[in-house]
Order: C-alpha cells, then sequence, then structure tokens
C-alpha cells in the first residue's frame, strides 16, 4: 500500500510503501510534552520503505529535544511536522504523523498512546531500530533542481 503524506502546504511531502498490506495501522499518540502541544500522531512499517521530499529546505526547522536523539522535521511556512528521523549506527530511520495522511481510510488507524518518557538512551535506540521504518530516503531539492 502506498500511503501519501504532507504538511498543509505541501513542502514537506512522503510517500510510505506499506509492505506487506495492512489489515490495520497503528497510531500511537505521543504523550511527551511537544507531540501533546502538536498533536503528533506516528506509525511505522519496519519491512516498508519511506521517501521523503523537502521543495524548500530553508522552510523546515528539525526540532530536537530531550536525549536530542530524533529530529522532528517541522515545516516552518505551515508549522506541521509530518515525520520524524533518527540516526542510528550510520542508519536514517523515520515515523510518520498519520495525521498528515492523504486519502487513507481512517477506518484502518488503530489509535492508542504511548508514555516513552521513562525509556533511557540506550533503550530509546533499540525500540526505534526495531520498530522505524529502516528504508528512508530524504530528498532535499535545492532552487537549481526545481522546476
Amino acid at each position: 500500500m502506498q500511503i501519501h503524506g504532507q504538511c498543509h502546504c505541501a513542502n514537506i511531502s512522503f510517500t510510505l510503501d506499506w509492505t506487506p498490506e495492512p489489515s490495520e495501522i497503528p497510531a500511537r499518540a505521543c504523550t511527551c510534552s511537544f507531540c501533546t502541544k502538536h498533536g503528533g500522531v506516528w506509525t511505522s512499517c519496519p519491512t516498508g520503505s519511506l521517501r521523503v521530499r523537502v521543495n524548500e529546505p530553508s522552510h523546515v526547522s528539525k526540532y530536537a529535544f530531550g536525549t536530542k536523539t530524533a529530529d522532528f522535521h517541522v515545516c516552518a511556512k505551515c508549522g506541521i511536522t509530518p515525520v520524524v528521523t533518527c540516526r542510528i549506527d550510520g542508519r536514517l530511520y523515520a515515523v510518520v504523523n498519520v495525521n498528515t495522511f492523504e486519502d487513507v481510510d481512517p477506518t484502518l488507524l488503530r489509535r492508542g498512546a504511548a508514555k516513552l518518557d521513562q525509556e533511557n538512551e540506550e533503550a530509546r535506540l533499540a525500540r526505534r531500530k526495531r520498530n522505524w521504518i529502516a528504508e528512508v530516503e530524504y530528498e532535499e531539492v535545492t532552487p537549481r533542481d526545481a522546476p
């Protein structure tokens, strides 16, 4: 299943190839202060692949807090955070915000809370390595690349 998503102004967009086809999509509402205030509800498919495209890199702010092991990609134009990335052992991992999905049947989403505040850094990175999308392509379009 190909899932497309983007921030409100489409500066940050993604295509998630969810393989195999999901019967449901887990949607974890993180209870940390950042995700709570921004409405972040995250999902990942460890067996899938993700392609992220940023049209105007100068309009993206990468925000890291807490353990500073993940970057929240916030669009500075519209304020939406469609993707979070984390580099582990030289490999880029990611999760995507289900609230940024385009044309996905909402009945596929299995919503639940995720309280991760008590994890130490080692446990957090191990969980991400196990559960996040491990095949990630992140493309920033430079002005000369734009049509």
